[in-house]
């Protein structure tokens, strides 16, 4: 079972594939990543030595990753609000924070629809 920084990667997968299970890195960094080491892409995770996942590991250090990068997230989003930005405002009324238009769409933000019911 091939573990970094925490994460059991899938097994099955290609590595390139497999290190976007990683927090913080998508495949163009994962494409980096292997590269900087020396790993081809098309290795299926079960196929890497101790060797490559050593190099892999070493590679990985330079980018910030899991627990760091969603503190540092979390507390850039706590600054915004603590200083009464209008995208601080946005992210505490669970509104879309760039721009978008909400009044027909934004339902992931804003959630289900609540009926308000009228006069009668």
């Amino acid at each position: 079972m091939a573990r970094i920084a925490g994460i059991d990667l899938p097994r099955d997968k290609r590595i390139v594939i497999a290190l976007t299970s990683i927090y913080g890195i998508g495949k163009s960094n994962a494409k980096e990543v292997l590269q900087a080491s020396g790993v081809s892409e098309d290795t299926r995770v079960r196929d890497l030595t101790e060797d490559e996942l050593g190099k892999i590991r070493k590679a990985i250090d330079e980018y910030t990753i899991e627990g760091d990068l969603r503190r540092e997230v979390s507390l850039n989003i706590k600054r915004l609000t603590e200083i009464g930005s209008y995208r601080g405002i946005r992210h505490r009324r669970g509104l879309p924070v760039r721009g978008q238009k909400t009044k027909n769409n934004s339902r992931t933000r804003k959630g289900p629809r609540r009926n308000v019911s009228g006069k009668k």
